[in-house]
Formats: structure tokens, sequence, C-alpha cells
């Protein structure tokens, strides 16, 4: 494995883990997913350059767009959350309460 596949793989680990174990904030499960896809962007953008097929070229720019549309949807429901109940703590949400 070069270094700069164990780079990613390592950054798209440590957003992972982070989203698996450190859930206390909305906007810090918010953050690890965004560096999950920005480390899915650059590997996916690497690999369409190292395959040199013009096939592969729009898979990076489609991931980027619905990771546009995640990050947007993710804000949206942070602030509908800080509204609504006052805070952004994952433990006072409770889906069975409306």
């Amino acid at each position: 494995m070069t270094p700069v596949h164990f780079s990613f793989t390592s950054a798209f680990t440590l957003g992972l883990m982070g989203l698996a174990f450190h859930r206390t904030h909305l906007l810090s499960a918010l953050l690890c997913l965004e560096g999950m896809m920005l480390s899915l962007f650059i590997a996916m953008a690497l690999w369409a350059l190292q395959l040199e097929s013009t096939t592969f070229s729009a898979d990076p720019m489609l991931l980027l767009a619905f990771s546009a549309c995640e990050a947007s949807a993710g804000l949206a429901l942070l602030v509908a959350t800080a509204r609504t109940h006052g805070t952004d703590r994952l433990q006072n949400l409770n889906l069975l309460q409306c």
C-alpha cells in the first residue's frame, strides 16, 4: 500500500471512528461525515487520474454534488434541531416524542 493510499484510508477510517464513537453533538457528526466524503472525493479523483480514462472522470464530481446535498440537508436539520430543542446534543433528541 502506497503512502497516498494509506493516508486516504486512514482519513476515512478516522472519520468513521469519530462518527461511531464521538456522538455528543450533531455538528461533530456532520463534520465527521464531511471528512469521510472529502477523503472519498480525493481518492476517487486520484483513481480516475491513475486510470487515465475519461469514463471515470465524472464520478468524483458526482460524488461532490451528492456531498454538497448531504451537507445542506445536515445543516438544515442542525438549524431545525437548534431552534426546537435549544441545543444540538444528540442525547436530548428523542425520536418517539413529537
